[in-house]
């Protein structure tokens, strides 16, 4: 059976400019059947456009915090690092992948990508712009590849298909979070404080974004392994 190319978005560190992968991703795609290609930052439109044909999907890995002008806010005290350059050539490449109509899956930033540039936003710091009875640890004390939280999940949405129960363990590592869903866009799963941690887009051939990082799950968790799974056939399907 042929494979997939599935392009990846890489890591910038605006410190010294470094560009970097975490093999995590790389391991979990070659695990599901498709070859990683990690995808040069510094192209422009017309060149990214060029190589989206050598992909047949695309995968926002996680990363700094997005810049809050994107959505139209001023940067909350607590906002991390960014890396204009990194979102330019997410939020190009999200637009040529929709337009081809290409499957793409966003994990942790990647999620919040994908739902800034459907015309969302996200919350800069869950811990001081969202209150709830019991605060989860969204930044967890423990190593990723243990769970921390629980997701609920809606019946009859593509997260769904990935397990059999209602509710998925996964871990969780990040200060912000989807608040508000882009047009189109339906939460598939709700953490028990109610922060938003899967996205989908109805329709589309395949469109996930997931807030925790089944990259490190996908060896002893099925439905993170069946995510990766999805993601690849739905792109041995454009081949």
């Amino acid at each position: 059976m042929k494979k997939p190319v599935i392009g990846l978005t890489p890591s910038h560190n605006t410190e010294n400019d470094d560009i970097s992968m975490r093999p995590t991703y790389i391991r979990a795609l070659e695990a599901a059947g498709a070859i990683p290609f990690i995808l040069p930052l510094e192209l422009g439109k017309e060149d990214l456009l060029e190589l989206s044909g050598f992909c047949q999907g695309f995968l926002f890995t996680g990363g700094p915090d997005p810049h809050p002008f994107l959505w139209g806010e001023e940067t909350h005290k607590n906002c991390g690092p960014i890396s204009v350059k990194r979102d330019q050539m997410e939020l190009s490449l999200l637009s040529i992948a929709m337009e081809q109509k290409k499957p793409v899956l966003g994990i942790c930033r990647g999620a919040q990508i994908l739902n800034i540039g459907l015309g969302g936003d996200i919350y800069q710091d869950i811990d001081s712009q969202y209150r709830s009875a019991f605060p989860i640890a969204h930044k967890q004390p423990m190593h990723y590849t243990h769970p921390s939280h629980r997701v609920d999940v809606k019946k009859d949405t593509l997260l769904a298909s990935f397990g059999d129960d209602t509710t998925i363990k996964v871990n969780s590592c990040h200060h912000q979070a989807i608040r508000k869903l882009a047009p189109g866009l339906i939460a598939g799963g709700v953490a028990s404080d109610g922060i938003v941690e899967e996205i989908e887009l109805p329709g589309y051939p395949f469109f996930v974004g997931v807030q925790w990082h089944p990259e490190y799950l996908w060896e002893t968790d099925p439905a993170a392994r069946n995510l990766f799974l999805g993601f690849v056939d739905a792109c041995r399907g454009v081949m």
